[in-house]
């Protein structure tokens, strides 16, 4: 596949989109917290590699590392400040509070879960930087290897271990602090008497008497 893609063999391109533009598509939203974005990112990434095709060294493995190198550099364009990851997680909560429930009432709750767990899964990646980010989407998202990180993002393997140390720590605090925060809604919450509304009734109404 590598010297095929280095000569430019449009079908060895072809094979290459088939077999890795999902995982590209996802990383890119991943990355930009948009999906329109992360479509222009996607498109964008297969012709990067069609210019840089020289690059590809010509022993080695998958060339999934390098599709997702390229499209981490490509989506640092589309998200080089929080504000976009904190727009894309307001926008998917109001989705979800203002969705209207139709028949399918089964479907439609499962879409409404996975666009809060969307906007909840983008309001903690925003809490962290950039770089940590990058590091933390390659090696566990996409379950890269800290070397292959370390090429993908032409960093030291030991920045590649601090920084996702760090993006964890952030993450796990984040999740405490969701967990906390649950935890005191539900105690606020008044509790709801039950009873006998028969008997209630009766009560009343004799009262009335």
């Amino acid at each position: 596949m590598r010297t095929r893609v280095r000569s430019g063999d449009p079908d060895a391109y072809a094979e290459l989109f088939d077999s890795y533009a999902r995982t590209v598509y996802n990383h890119a939203f991943r990355m930009t917290g948009d999906w329109a974005s992360a479509e222009d990112v996607m498109s964008a990434v297969f012709l990067e590699a069609w210019r840089l095709r020289g690059t590809v060294d010509a022993e080695g493995g998958s060339l999934r590392p390098w599709l997702l190198g390229i499209a981490t550099n490509l989506a640092r364009n589309h998200c080089r400040s929080n504000r976009r990851y904190r727009a894309a997680a307001a926008a998917a909560t109001a989705a979800a509070g203002a969705a209207s429930a139709p028949d399918h009432a089964d479907e439609v709750a499962g879409r409404l879960d996975d666009r809060q767990q969307i906007a909840a899964t983008l309001a903690q990646l925003s809490a962290l930087r950039g770089p940590e980010r990058e590091v933390l989407l390659l090696c566990l998202c996409e379950g890269l290897e800290y070397a292959e990180a370390a090429r993908v993002l032409g960093i030291p393997v030991g920045t590649v271990r601090s920084r996702l140390s760090r993006a964890r720590t952030k993450l796990r605090k984040l999740a405490d602090a969701e967990l906390k925060k649950n935890k005191r809604e539900l105690a606020a919450r008044p509790r709801q008497t039950y009873g006998d509304r028969a008997k209630a009734v009766r009560s009343a109404q004799e009262g009335t008497r």
